[in-house]
C-alpha cells in the first residue's frame, strides 16, 4: 500500500498536475479534495471532465465518473465486487476506492488518453429498434456506421504512418528533388522533340519505338509471370510430396489401428504418465525442495572465512571415515545367506530403476522437443507467406552452417558417450571385485559365528529390527487412517448439507424448465416441418445454380476461344503492315543517303566561306567603318542642303566651278 501511495504522489507532483504533495499531506486530504484530484486526473485524460466537484450533484458526479471508468475498462478489485459499494465509496470519497483508481489511471495516462479520444467516435449510439423502422432514421444510422468504419480505417493508417519512421522534411526534400528531375526531363524531352522534328517520318519512327518499348515491357512481364509460375509449381510439388508423406504415415498408422493395438498403446501411455506423476516428478520436486532449503540455509548463514572452510573440511573427512568404518563393521556382522541371494536381484532392480528413470527423462526431453518443434512450425507457417517457402541462398548457407555445428556437437557427444562407456566398464569391473571381497568377508564371518556357536545371530538381529520398524510404521498408519476417516465423515456430512441447500433452488428451476420443455417440444416439431420445407427449396435452388454454372462455364470457354482468334488475326495484320513498311524503308534509305551527301558538300562550302570571312575580318571591319563615316558625311551634306533651301529668302548661294559661296 505504501508503494502505491508513493507512486501516486510522485505522479501528481510531475507535469501536468504539479500538486507538490508529500505522503502525509496526501493521506490527510479530505474526501471532497480527494474527489477533486480524481476529477483532475480524469480531466487530463478527457478534457470534457474538467468540472468543479462542488458545483455538481453527487449523483451526477458518480454517474459521470463510473461511465468514464467503464469506457476506459477499469476493473473492480477482488475485495469490492459490488457496484453499489463502489458507487457509495465514490460518493463518500473513500480512500480504499479512490486510491486504486488513481494508481490505475496514473500508470497508463497516454494509453487512456488515446482510448478516451477514440471512444468519442467509436462508441456507437444506441437507437431503439422501433425507431429504426423509419427509412430516414435507418439510412442515417447506416451512414453513421459507415463513417465509424471509415474513421477506424483512417486512424489505423494514421498510426501506421506515425510508426513508419517517415518525416515531413525528408518527404519535402524528395518532392523537391523529384520536381527538379521532372523539369530536367521536360527540357530534355523538348530538346529531343526539336531535334526529331527536322527528320522526315519522325511520327512513324516514334510509333515504332513506342511499340518496341511496349513489347519489351510485355516480354519482361511474361518472364516474371513465368518465374512466378515456376515458383508456384515448385511449391505445389513440395506440398504434394508432403501430402503424400502424410498420407503414407496415416495409412501406416491406420494399418495398425485395431482396437487391441490402440488399447495397448493407451495402456502404455497411461503407465508412463502414471510413473511420471507418482514416482519421477515427486522425486524431482522433493530434490528441488531440498536444494532450495539447503540454499536458503546457506544464504541465511553469515559469510565464512578460510579457517572456517578448513574446519568444515576436516569435520567432513573425519565423519566420512567414521561412517565408512561403521558400515564395514555392520557389513562384517551381517551374514544372511538369503540376503546374499537377494543382493543380485536388488542390484538388478536398482539397475532397472535407473534405466527406467533415464528413459523417462529421455521421453520427457523428447516430448518437450516435439512440442517446441510443433510450436515453431506453427509460428513459421503463420508468419510465412506462400512466396517465402522457397529456400534462398542466404538461408541455405545458414542451414548448412547450422548442420555443421550440429555435426560437430554430435561428434563431441559421441566421444563423451564412448568415454562414459569405458568408464562404465571400469566401474562394472570394480563392482565385481568388491562383490567378490564382500562374499569372502561374509564367509569368514559365518565361520566365526559357527565357531562361537551363534550362527545366524546377525541375521536374526537385523530381522528383529526390521520387523519392529514395520510394526511401528503400521501402527502409525492405522492411527492416521482412523483420524482421516473421522475427518472425511465430517466433511462428507457437511458437504451433503451444503449440496442439499444449494440444490433446492435448482430443483425449483428444474420444475419450471420441465414445463417449458413441453412448449419447446411443440416448437421443435414446427421447426422440423420448416426445416424439411427449407431443404426441399434449397435442393431445387442448388440444381438451378449448378445448371447456370455449367452454362456460364461454356460461355466463358467460347469467349476465350473468340479472344484467341481475335488476337491471332490482329497480330497477323500487324505483321503484314510491318512488312510493307520495311519495303518502303529501303527506298527512303537511298534518298536519305543522297540528301546526306549533298548536305555534307554544302557544309564543306560553308566552312570554306567561314574560313575566308575569318581571314578578312579585320580589313572588312575597317572598310565597314569607312563606309559608315562616308554615310554620316553624306547625311550631313544632305541636311545642310535642305537647310539652305529653307533659308532662300535671307540670302542666295553663288555657285562657281571652283567653289560655292553664300551671299547675305
Amino acid at each position: 500500500m505504501s508503494e502505491q501511495l508513493k507512486f501516486i504522489v510522485e505522479q501528481l507532483n510531475k507535469e501536468p498536475f504539479k500538486k507538490n504533495f508529500n505522503l502525509v499531506m496526501f493521506d490527510s486530504l479530505e474526501p471532497i479534495q480527494l474527489l477533486q484530484i480524481l476529477n483532475d486526473v480524469l480531466a487530463e485524460i478527457d478534457p470534457k471532465q474538467s468540472i468543479d466537484i462542488r458545483e455538481e450533484m453527487p449523483e451526477q458526479t458518480v454517474k459521470r465518473m463510473t461511465s468514464l471508468l467503464g469506457m476506459l475498462k477499469y476493473k473492480l478489485q477482488d475485495n469490492m465486487s459490488d457496484v453499489k459499494s463502489f458507487q457509495q465509496g465514490l460518493v463518500t470519497g473513500s480512500k480504499s476506492v479512490i486510491h486504486p483508481i488513481l494508481y490505475w489511471l496514473l500508470q497508463r495516462v497516454p494509453d487512456l488518453k488515446k482510448r478516451a479520444y477514440l471512444a468519442r467516435f467509436l462508441v456507437k449510439l444506441e437507437v431503439p429498434a422501433e425507431f429504426l423502422h423509419d427509412d430516414i432514421v435507418s439510412d442515417t444510422y447506416h451512414q453513421y456506421e459507415e463513417l465509424v468504419e471509415g474513421f477506424k480505417m483512417y486512424h489505423k493508417e494514421c498510426e501506421q504512418l506515425r510508426t513508419s519512421g517517415f518525416s515531413t522534411a525528408e518527404i519535402r526534400r524528395d518532392i523537391s528533388a523529384m520536381e527538379e528531375e521532372k523539369d530536367q526531363l521536360i527540357k530534355r524531352v523538348e530538346r529531343l522533340k526539336k531535334r526529331v522534328e527536322s527528320v522526315s517520318n519522325h511520327q512513324w519512327m516514334l510509333k515504332q519505338a513506342r511499340q518496341l518499348r511496349m513489347e519489351k515491357e510485355r516480354e519482361e512481364s511474361l518472364a516474371q509471370q513465368k518465374q512466378q509460375q515456376k515458383n508456384q509449381l515448385f511449391q505445389a510439388e513440395q506440398r504434394v510430396l508432403r501430402s503424400q508423406q502424410q498420407l503414407k504415415e496415416m495409412r501406416q498408422s491406420a494399418a495398425d489401428a485395431n482396437p487391441e493395438s490402440l488399447t495397448r498403446r493407451l495402456e502404455e501411455e497411461i503407465k508412463i504418465n502414471t510413473y511420471m506423476v507418482t514416482e519421477k516428478l515427486p522425486k524431482e520436486l522433493e530434490s528441488l525442495r531440498r536444494t532450495v532449503q539447503y540454499l536458503q540455509k546457506v544464504a541465511s548463514e553469515p559469510a565464512m572465512g578460510q579457517a572456517n572452510i578448513r574446519e568444515l573440511e576436516d569435520r567432513v573427512k573425519s565423519r566420512t571415515w567414521r561412517d565408512i568404518n561403521l558400515l564395514i563393521e555392520k557389513k562384517m556382522l551381517r551374514n544372511d545367506p538369503i540376503d546374499d541371494k537377494l543382493t543380485l536381484y536388488r542390484q538388478q532392480a536398482s539397475i532397472i530403476s535407473r534405466k527406467k528413470e533415464s528413459k523417462a527423462e529421455e521421453l520427457q526431453e523428447a516430448r518437450e522437443a516435439l512440442a517446441t518443434a510443433e510450436k515453431e512450425m506453427k509460428q513459421r507457417h503463420s508468419q510465412s507467406s506462400p512466396e517465402e517457402e522457397v529456400i534462398r541462398g542466404d538461408e541455405l548457407k545458414r542451414l548448412v552452417a547450422k548442420l555443421r555445428s550440429k555435426g560437430t556437437a554430435y561428434k563431441k557427444k559421441r566421444q563423451e558417450l564412448s568415454e562414459l562407456n569405458a568408464e562404465y566398464g571400469v566401474l562394472q569391473r570394480t563392482e565385481e571385485i568388491l562383490r567378490q571381497k564382500h562374499e569372502a568377508v561374509q564367509e569368514k564371518l559365518q565361520a566365526v559365528e559357527d565357531e562361537k556357536g551363534i550362527s545366524g545371530y546377525s541375521n536374526t538381529q537385523e530381522e528383529l529390527e526390521r520387523v519392529s520398524a514395520i510394526k511401528t510404521e503400521l501402527d502409525e498408519k492405522k492411527g492416521r487412517t482412523l483420524d482421516d476417516m473421522s475427518e472425511m465423515v465430517k466433511r462428507l456430512n457437511s458437504l451433503i448439507v451444503e449440496k442439499k441447500s444449494a440444490l433446492a433452488p435448482i430443483i425449483k428451476e428444474l420444475r419450471s424448465l420441465r414445463q417449458r420443455r413441453e412448449v419447446t417440444a411443440e416448437l421443435s416439431q414446427e421447426y422440423g416441418e420448416k426445416k424439411t420445407q427449407y431443404e426441399s427449396c434449397a435442393a431445387g435452388l442448388e440444381s438451378n445454380r449448378s445448371q447456370l454454372e455449367q452454362e456460364v462455364k461454356a460461355l466463358r470457354e467460347e469467349m476465350a476461344q473468340k479472344e484467341n482468334q481475335y488476337h491471332y488475326i490482329n497480330s497477323m495484320s500487324e505483321v503484314k503492315i510491318l512488312r510493307s513498311c520495311c519495303s518502303n524503308g529501303y527506298r527512303n534509305l537511298e534518298l536519305y543517303m543522297k540528301n546526306i551527301a549533298e548536305q555534307e558538300l554544302l557544309g564543306k562550302k560553308l566552312r570554306e566561306e567561314q574560313k575566308m570571312v575569318k581571314e578578312n575580318h579585320s580589313a572588312n571591319m575597317e572598310q565597314m567603318k569607312m563606309w559608315r563615316d562616308l554615310e554620316q558625311l553624306m547625311e550631313c551634306k544632305a541636311r545642310c542642303f535642305i537647310k539652305a533651301q529653307n533659308q532662300g529668302s535671307v540670302g542666295h548661294v553663288i555657285q562657281d566651278e571652283a567653289k560655292d559661296m553664300l551671299v547675305l
